[in-house]
This record gives structure tokens, C-alpha cells and sequence, in this order.
């Protein structure tokens, strides 16, 4: 096993603008094949990268001043990662690397909103039916917010992000930098990730799961669990720190994998946000949830730690995958070791942002979360029954407000996310799944159960639990056009679990 705590926590790079457009700041951004050492006794691994580093350069950008991007893709031709043929969107006839980038969380007009059939080769030889444009715009109307931009290729984002391909997206606005939060040096990005690697450095990905044994081979797996966690891609790092507050922006940027974080010494988190911005008030959380995708912004306190070392643990289980306390129940170690370099007069607000609250409905949608068997014995997950290749049927009008009503009747958690539009979550409540999946009745066997004080903001990502309906509500807008939503466990997203949306005007 790989040695821990031995690779200082690197820090990503800050996006530089290529020049500007019309008044507008451009980038050029060049997806890359490169060799990158991930631990100190690894050999160095080969990974995808935005200018060619995993993770990519952190974007910073001002709320209402818009910027263009030039995605260009010089990966090579073939894959180094298993290809499913069978999967809808990666089959044989398709070119077999394929990109197409996703601001996730960002609100931005569906040619610029990385739609999974927008795909394009390396020097955009062949392109996706719905290619459209090679810039793309973001407008940045939107709160200060840590987004993130990944791939999002049909039927190969599962490997694409895998390769490396993702990176952080951060919105400021004036509003946050009057709160007089921890700034500069002391203000994070942390991007957590699992992977397993081979003896030789390279990272593995299954080619196939252990069952049905009547799986083909290559054959999307149900799940990715890594035995390896690495953060801004490291494994296992450390970060010397000051006795003083840090703000850490954590995104769980992992394929399958659940996180239930907390620190060695029992100090809690102030959480200040969530996935699309502030939260009203601070909440101290003792442990913090994050499913795939989504993102918490928090402040850590080492003020009275000076001397100590302390370690962000994992203790998320599941059927599936319990955290090993040796391998991925740690996530990383600071050592508070670094003298004051200068006082510390950052504080914690007791007010942070306004979350208005709806106070119209014009529909509620019921959508069940489900699952089948295909041809192979393989499970396939699916929204509300449908294919991606079937009509689309959620076509809400441009400014209306809509309640989604998500019924879990499966035994997995699933993370689902919505382009474009950020929502808050109403309430979860359980029910007889018994009686739903023989009878197709929503029996209720307990209370609405209103969300946890950290979950009270805007989000674009929702933990729909098994046997629970969740219900969301948000405006669409405020861009018509054609999206999509779906559940952000990468291969149940690979496999299905993905379904067109359209804003009509």
C-alpha cells in the first residue's frame, strides 16, 4: 500500500485569459494526454488534463462580466481506458475519444451548457449531431458559487473524467467579498477523488463487472470504487497549516463514491455553502455528506491547534462499499505547524446571503427513479422508465416554477442533477416500496422530513435516498432550449440514467 502523507496538497493554477473578444475575456483550454506524478513512489501515471493537468486550472470569475472559452481537444485517437460498444452513444461506429465540456452548476445557454451529444474529436474532425458552436460563452449571471467544468461525452464521461478531465469553476460577486471571510492563501479549492492503480503507476478501471457472467467484455461496471483517494491529485497529501481559519470548497468529484467527512479531533465544520452558493447562516456540522458532484463550502478553525496534526477522515458506508480505515476512510492530513504569518482578522459572519423562498407553484411533476434488466442480465437505472433515446417528456415552459416530486424505488442512493437550474430541496418523506412496486401506489409510512440546515440553499445536486420521495422546486430559465438531468453516479449516467430536458419559450 501507497505510504500516506507524504505529497504536499498541491494547489491548482489560476485560468489565464488567452486575450479578449469584443471586450470580453477569452480562453484557450487544450484537453492533453500527459504523464503526471500522483505519489512520490509511483511511477508517473498517464492522465488526461485542461492544459494538460489533472485537475485542470481553476477558473476565477466575477458574477455578470461573461467569458468566452475555446475547448480544443488533442487527445489521441484511442482510448486508454476499457470502451463498453454496447452503451448507447459509444458504440463501435463512434469515434472512440470524444469530448465535450460541462460547466456543471453554471448557468449558461444549452450551445454552451456541454449537451453529451455536442461532441467533438481531436481538432474538431468529427463533431455530435448537436454541435453547434466551438466558443462557447459564459455569462456568469449568477451568485458567488464553486462550480466545476468535466466532460460530459455520451456513453464515455464515466472514463473521461476517470482520465483526469475535470477541474474547479469559482464565481465571486460582491456581495461574498464584503463577508470578510478567510481570502488569498487560506481560501482552498480541495477536489477529492478515488483510484486504483496498478503496479506500474497506471490507473485501472474494470473491464468488466464480476456478474452476470453473460456481461460482454469491455462492459460498463454498475459502480466505480477506487482503494485510493487523492485530493487536487495527490494521494493522500498534506497541507501544513497556520493556527488560524481556512475556507476549503471540497467537491466530491468521484465517479460512485459517497463521503461522510470529518476531522480526527472532533472540531467541527462551518459550513457557509453549498452547491450554488451561500447559505443564509452559517451551520456547524459535525460530519458532512457529500454524494458525487456535490460541494460544500466550509471554514475550518485550527486557531487552538498549533503543534497538532490532524487528519479529514471518511467513515460513508454503504450495501456496496464500507470506507476502510487504512485505505479510504483517510482523505488527507494538516499539520498545523506554520507560524502566523500575519494576524488573523477574517471572522465568520452571522449572516451570509439571501435564499428566497418560492411562493408559487404553476406544476408538479412526479418522476420515479427505476431499474430493469437489459439483454446481458446487466441492471440498468433508469429516470421515470424512459431511455435517453426516448421522446423527451419533461418540457417545462420558460419562467415557471415546477416542484419535482422524485421517487426512489430502488435500494441505491442517487445523486441527481439538473442542468441550467438550481432548485431547493422542499422536503424527503418515506414510503411503502412494497406496495409502490406491486401496486404502483405511493403509500407514505412516515412525515415530511424537512432538509438538513446545511441542505436549506441552492443546490444543483440532490441526494434522492431509497424507499424516500424527494421533492425539489425551482424556476426554469433563463435560457430556453434543450438540457438534460440525471443521476451524477457516473455509470448509472453512462448507462441511461440520463434524460433530455427542454425549456420551451
Amino acid at each position: 500500500m501507497l505510504k500516506k502523507f507524504v505529497d504536499s496538497l498541491p494547489i491548482m493554477k489560476t485560468m489565464r485569459p488567452a486575450g479578449c473578444l469584443h471586450g470580453v475575456p477569452y480562453f484557450e483550454v487544450t484537453m492533453k494526454q500527459t504523464f503526471q506524478k500522483l505519489h512520490r513512489d509511483l511511477p508517473p501515471t498517464k492522465v488526461w488534463g485542461y492544459n494538460g493537468q489533472y485537475p485542470g486550472p481553476t477558473f476565477h470569475v466575477w458574477k455578470h462580466q461573461p467569458i468566452h472559452v475555446l475547448w480544443k481537444n488533442e487527445l489521441p485517437d484511442r482510448h486508454f481506458l476499457p470502451i463498453d460498444t454496447t452503451v448507447h452513444g459509444a458504440e463501435k461506429n463512434q469515434p472512440e475519444v470524444r469530448t465535450v465540456v460541462h460547466l456543471h452548476g453554471g448557468v449558461t445557454p444549452d450551445t454552451s451548457d456541454g449537451y453529451p451529444e455536442a461532441w467533438f474529436t481531436r481538432h474538431f474532425k468529427k463533431v455530435g449531431p448537436y454541435f453547434s458552436h466551438r466558443m462557447y460563452t459564459y455569462p456568469n449571471h449568477q451568485d458567488a458559487a464553486n462550480l466545476w467544468y468535466h466532460d460530459h461525452a455520451m456513453g464515455i464521461t464515466r472514463l473521461n473524467i476517470y482520465a483526469g478531465l475535470s477541474g474547479m469553476y469559482i464565481v465571486h460577486d460582491e456581495n461574498e467579498a464584503r463577508l470578510n471571510l478567510p481570502c488569498g492563501p487560506f481560501n482552498l479549492p480541495l477536489i477529492i477523488q478515488d483510484r486504483s492503480f496498478r503496479e506500474d503507476g497506471s490507473l485501472y478501471y474494470p473491464s468488466r463487472p464480476n456478474q452476470p457472467e453473460t456481461a460482454p467484455t469491455p462492459s460498463v461496471i454498475p459502480d466505480f470504487y477506487g482503494d485510493t483517494i487523492l485530493v487536487n491529485g495527490k494521494v493522500w497529501p498534506y497541507l501544513n497549516v497556520e493556527p488560524r481559519k481556512y475556507r476549503f470548497r471540497i467537491l466530491n468529484g468521484s465517479n460512485a463514491r459517497f463521503y461522510r467527512f470529518s476531522l480526527s479531533n472532533g472540531a467541527p465544520f462551518i459550513q457557509i455553502g453549498t452547491d450554488q452558493g451561500l447559505l443564509e447562516t452559517p451551520v456547524r456540522v459535525p460530519a458532512l455528506v457529500l454524494a458525487p458532484a456535490e460541494r460544500a463550502d466550509v471554514i475550518i478553525d485550527f486557531s487552538t491547534c498549533y503543534g497538532k496534526t490532524i487528519i479529514l477522515v471518511n467513515d460513508f458506508g454503504s450495501e456496496d462499499e464500507k470506507a476502510d480505515p487504512e485505505t479510504t476512510g483517510t482523505i488527507m492530513q494538516f499539520r498545523v505547524n506554520q507560524r502566523l504569518s500575519r494576524t488573523d482578522h477574517s471572522s465568520i459572519p452571522g449572516w451570509l446571503a439571501p435564499v428566497p423562498r418560492f411562493t408559487h407553484v404553476d406544476r408538479t411533476r412526479t418522476l420515479k427513479l427505476n431499474m430493469r434488466k437489459d439483454s446481458y442480465g446487466r441492471n440498468i437505472h433508469l429516470l421515470d422508465d424512459r431511455l435517453w433515446s426516448d421522446q423527451v417528456t419533461e418540457v417545462p415552459k420558460l419562467g415557471q416554477t415546477e416542484v419535482w416530486r422524485i421517487v426512489n424505488g430502488t435500494e441505491a442512493i442517487h445523486p441527481i442533477h439538473l442542468h441550467l437550474v438550481r432548485f431547493q430541496i422542499l422536503d424527503r418523506q418515506p414510503f411503502d416500496v412494497d406496495v409502490y412496486k406491486q401496486e404502483g401506489r405511493t403509500v407514505f409510512t412516515g412525515p415530511r422530513v424537512p432538509p438538513d440546515w446545511n441542505e436549506r440553499g441552492w443546490k444543483d445536486t440532490v441526494r434522492s435516498r431509497p424507499g424516500e420521495v424527494t421533492r425539489i422546486i425551482m424556476k426554469f430559465g433563463p435560457y430556453p432550449g434543450l438540457f438534460v438531468w440525471h443521476c451524477h453516479i457516473l455509470e448509472h449516467e453512462d448507462y441511461e440514467m440520463m434524460r433530455p430536458y427542454y425549456i420551451r419559450t
